[in-house]
């Protein structure tokens, strides 16, 4: 169980204040780079890893916030989005509550016969589905009536895992016949449900969610799997979802699924369609300032794939790793944790792009099929603005995370190759994280005559820095024209951001409506610059912009048509621009400094008093 820190709002501020570097930090330049995409190139298609969202707290889901942030996310994504949630099997009222949930879906009457109850679990899964989404469904946890702990059933306090929820059942038969109700009733209710749901046996059986054994979690598996293949013979269906992929369970698990003894039918192994693992980065303070490890969490990634590429059987089965995050505890808020201040910046955004596309090339070396990378984020409904919980947005304010998933998803096609001088080798992320130089990259798809390049800065420490220039060069394909259509979308502190905005209103508690109403203007990616003509030159289109630390950029490539203004010359826009020398012109962090001399007074006027 976490418990509650010590520290104060002043030193909670001064851990804020940290994302701005002092004045010489800041004017110190950067590199200039220049990143090469080939879009003649053939590709294949772009494995949308990144459509797949999670969060404990399954009521979360009828909310009004909750639908809305769903449609939200199915807008933003190309790919089907796929949404996991924990609890929907536990016993309840279905009251919401943080890092609780239930869906009462399962009782039994004095003479032990089942009692099912649909009411409230189909409402969550209608509210996916009517947003447009599709369940990754959850199996668990245990309701009371099947619990080897019946009481206390529910948790001891928030942050603990010691309810009679995570007990193996009474009766695994009975487990079977509630899997396969509630399958058959999804088969007969959901069109489609087969084919499109992707189901998961329990969360993190490998920690304090699971008191039980390993041999009685595989009894579990064994039971669910031959229970939701009678009902839905084509669902996929997956695990273990362990919290650590070194812990040796994942191998014993698919050494168990591949040649075990199979609990429910007595024969030798078990259908596995989907291996799940999950990792967290880890988050830090050093010198003041917050620190993530976003090599830590790809050297998990590595061990999971590399666990399952040495599995022999299931080698090439489908992966999703259904929680992978910069940190383990999405309900903490910033008053607990401190450093989780990362989440209302920018940082967090450029982190979740960068991990992706990491993922991609770690999956693609070790030979194995990734599917779906599952960011657990949401939102907490009744929460103060910027808590600082890993949602996506707050109070219905969206987040700089969630603008990050509104460009990464946009991305449609074959995947084209890029080249980035200021990309760093993906084995120098693994040994040492991104603690020196920044990692400035990007990924292409192209999409007919349209193409797409996303371009980031990301470093792991949330300090202030001059930003790189960038020089963008795209090959593009013949036929493609003469004239090319640009568009300039961004993401970072100035652009897309609604937190710093509240910052600058003060921090509200209760935003007004014109504060309200400054904070939506802000809550979308921001247009840098008009779109505009560029020529082709030699078959390629030339930009230069300057991307500020833990900025995002999407730029659009399309033919121009005669109706197209005259061709312009490419330049850079937005606050982060080139001056006459083509040094990058610093950008003064003035709400920074400010709120650190207010912080200085404040201090000061405590000591007198």
């Amino acid at each position: 169980m976490l418990a509650r820190t010590a520290l104060g709002s002043s030193t909670l501020l001064a851990l804020t204040l940290s994302f701005g570097a002092s004045a010489t930090a800041f004017a110190q330049s950067q590199d200039a780079v220049t990143i090469d995409v080939d879009a003649t190139a053939v590709g294949a298609p772009l494995e949308r890893v990144w459509a797949f969202h999670g969060y404990d707290e399954v009521n979360y889901t009828t909310t009004q916030e909750g639908e809305e942030l769903l449609r939200t996310l199915v807008a933003a994504h190309t790919a089907p989005v796929h949404v996991r949630t924990h609890f929907l099997f536990n016993t309840g009222d279905g009251t919401p509550a943080l890092k609780w949930g239930s869906t009462n879906v399962y009782s039994e009457d004095a003479r032990g016969t089942p009692i099912y109850d649909y009411s409230i679990i189909d409402a969550v899964m209608s509210a996916t589905l009517d947003a447009g989404a599709f369940p990754f469904f959850e199996l668990g946890f245990m309701p009371q009536a099947l619990s080897t702990h019946p009481d206390p059933y529910q948790n001891s306090g928030t942050y603990a895992v010691d309810g009679g929820c995570f007990y193996p059942p009474l009766d695994y038969a009975k487990w079977g016949e509630l899997v396969s109700t509630w399958a058959t009733h999804v088969s007969e209710r959901y069109a489609g449900a087969e084919a499109n749901w992707q189901w998961e046996l329990w969360n993190e059986p490998d920690t304090g969610y699971w008191h039980g054994t390993f041999d009685e979690y595989a009894e579990l598996y064994d039971y669910t799997e031959a229970a939701l293949h009678a009902a839905l013979p084509d669902a996929s269906l997956g695990g273990p979802a362990v919290a650590s992929v070194e812990s040796g369970f994942l191998s014993q698990f698919l050494e168990h699924c591949a040649t075990g003894t199979n609990a429910a039918s007595g024969q030798i192994g078990t259908r596995l369609d989907m291996v799940s693992f999950h990792a967290k980065g880890g988050v830090s303070t050093t010198s003041g300032r917050v620190q993530l490890n976003l090599g830590n969490q790809l050297h998990l990634h590595n061990s999971g794939f590399t666990a399952v590429a040495a599995s022999g059987l299931f080698a090439r089965t489908p992966i999703v790793i259904s929680e992978a995050d910069p940190d383990g505890c999405a309900a903490c808020p910033v008053s607990l944790i401190p450093a989780d201040a990362y989440r209302n910046s920018s940082a967090y955004g450029a982190y979740e792009v960068e991990m992706m596309k990491r993922s991609l090339e770690l999956a693609a070396q070790a030979n194995v099929d990734l599917r779906g990378v599952l960011t657990w984020a949401f939102t907490f409904p009744g929460s103060p603005y910027f808590a600082g919980y890993r949602a996506l947005a707050t109070n219905g304010i969206h987040l700089p995370v969630l603008n990050a998933f509104k460009l990464l998803g946009s991305l449609l096609g074959d995947r084209m190759p890029v080249t980035s001088s200021g990309a760093l080798q993906l084995s120098d992320i693994l040994t040492n994280s991104v603690r020196a130089q920044p990692d400035v990259d990007a990924l292409a798809a192209r999409d007919g005559a349209k193409i797409q390049i996303l371009v980031w800065n990301y470093h792991d420490l949330l300090t202030d820095a001059a930003p790189s220039p960038v020089t963008l060069n795209v090959a593009v394909p013949p036929g493609f024209g003469t004239r090319s259509l640009v568009t300039h979308t961004r993401v970072d502190d100035t652009h897309g951001n609604a937190y710093t905005v509240w910052v600058s209103q003060g921090s509200p508690t209760a935003p007004s409506d014109a504060q309200l109403a400054a904070l939506r203007a802000q809550m979308e990616p921001v247009a840098l610059e008009p779109p505009r003509v560029v020529g082709v030159t030699a078959g390629t289109v030339s930009l230069s912009f300057d991307l500020p630390r833990f900025g995002i950029s999407l730029v659009t490539l399309t033919p121009a048509t005669d109706a197209e203004p005259e061709v312009l010359t490419p330049r850079g826009g937005g606050c982060a621009c080139r001056s006459a020398h083509g040094t990058p012109t610093p950008r003064p962090t003035l709400l920074a400094l400010g709120l650190f001399f207010a912080w200085v007074h404040r201090r000061r006027a405590r000591t007198l008093r």
